[in-house]
């Protein structure tokens, strides 16, 4: 137990010298949490659109500002031609067009209804798609209030109950944000890439500085060594975690709805298996550039294929079995669950059994990997 304390201090000590590093340690998961929170937010509003009303009534201004309140569209540019629309759309000024025609109002009261047009700028469908559903549901809602109105007015009865009456409700996010997802899952995402960079440069950097030689004349044992260059970073991941969360819930408005203790001590299962894989590199690779070069296959297929970025349901069966190897496969089961529905650790046994076994096992394959020579 000396030993290793001693070496965990010597590992505190290192990291203490280093201001660049530390300093990277802690801001490297800020910045990364403010660009990301920011540049893959899911949530579609605010799409610019430019608008030619031709029939320029009470009625044709009260359906526009049905579009500009409803915060999906910024009617933002003002057309005088269905071939401007078109020219903005091949510009990149608008993303969509919104075409009202003359004699808009007359049709609409004279109860044989009205049409509009809408034109799409279909080149990003992940923009195109929602643009078309909420150009269509605004428009339905829009005219079916108009309707009522009418009926009304006429003395009809629009009390009448609908043959199917459909409720809806969304649990747990029912505004459907996307910070809702996306916060929990930036959270082992920023964890895995700062702890298994850092760490696989543990051993190369004892190479490139030539201090190597000193622990392989000590009396230490391979796992003395390897634990003791794990428990800093083990430290520091749970102060980054802690920073995270802070930020997620008091910049981007995402509430914890579970237990924190529970979160941090399953978060601390999930930072072994990475400084393991971390560890692993380090042993192999012979400079740090090369631990960089041989973290990168690893860093990105776990992005695109743990369900941070899609669902894992909606990959082919071949990645589906892939993903099943990636521990932040099942960490974010574990964050989302507890952030955003607030479950406990009953619910989560599948996930923190394959974590403890990642972490048995790559912690293992690390220490058996070292051997205390010049080689």
């Amino acid at each position: 137990m000396r030993r290793y304390l001693a070496l965990t201090r010597k590992e505190f000590i290192h990291m203490r010298r280093d201001p660049r590093t530390l300093g990277s340690i802690i801001m490297m998961p800020l910045l990364m949490l403010f660009l990301l929170g920011y540049a893959a937010n899911t949530d579609i509003k605010n799409i610019s659109a430019a608008v030619f009303d031709q029939d320029q009534t009470f009625a044709s201004r009260a359906l526009l500002n049905a579009y500009q309140s409803s915060e999906f569209f910024l009617l933002d540019h003002i057309a005088t031609s269905e071939n401007e629309i078109a020219g903005m759309i091949d510009r990149g000024e608008v993303k969509a067009g919104i075409i009202i025609p003359p004699g808009y109002a007359r049709d609409l009261d004279s109860g044989r209804g009205a049409q509009i047009s809408v034109l799409i700028d279909g080149s990003d469908p992940s923009i195109a798609s929602p643009t078309l559903s909420a150009a269509t549901l605004i428009g339905q809602s829009y005219a079916t209030s108009i309707q009522a109105e009418q009926l009304a007015a006429r003395g009809a009865n629009v009390g009448t109950a609908p043959f199917l009456d459909v409720r809806s409700r969304v649990l747990y996010n029912p505004n459907l944000l996307s910070s809702y997802n996306l916060i929990p899952g930036l959270i082992g995402t920023i964890l895995q890439m700062t702890t298994m960079m850092l760490t696989s440069f543990a051993i190369v950097r004892e190479r490139e500085r030539g201090t190597i030689e000193q622990l392989v004349v000590t009396p230490i044992r391979n796992w003395e060594l390897m634990l003791a260059k794990i428990t800093p970073y083990v430290f520091v991941s749970m102060i980054n975690v802690c920073l995270v969360l802070a930020v997620g819930t008091l910049w981007f408005g995402v509430p914890i709805q579970g237990s924190i203790p529970l979160l941090l001590m399953l978060t601390g299962l999930f930072i072994l298996p990475n400084l393991g894989i971390g560890l692993l590199i380090s042993t192999v690779a012979k400079s740090q550039q090369e631990a960089q070069q041989l973290t990168q296959p690893i860093l990105l297929p776990s992005m695109f294929l743990s369900g941070f970025l899609y669902p894992v349901s909606t990959l082919p069966a071949f990645l589906r079995l892939v993903s099943t190897f990636i521990p932040l496969t099942y960490f974010l089961v574990i964050t989302r669950g507890i952030v955003v529905k607030g479950i406990g650790f009953n619910y989560l046994i599948p996930q923190v059994i394959a974590l403890v076994i990642f972490s048995i096992v790559l912690v293992s394959l690390a220490i058996n990997r070292f051997h205390k020579t010049l080689d």
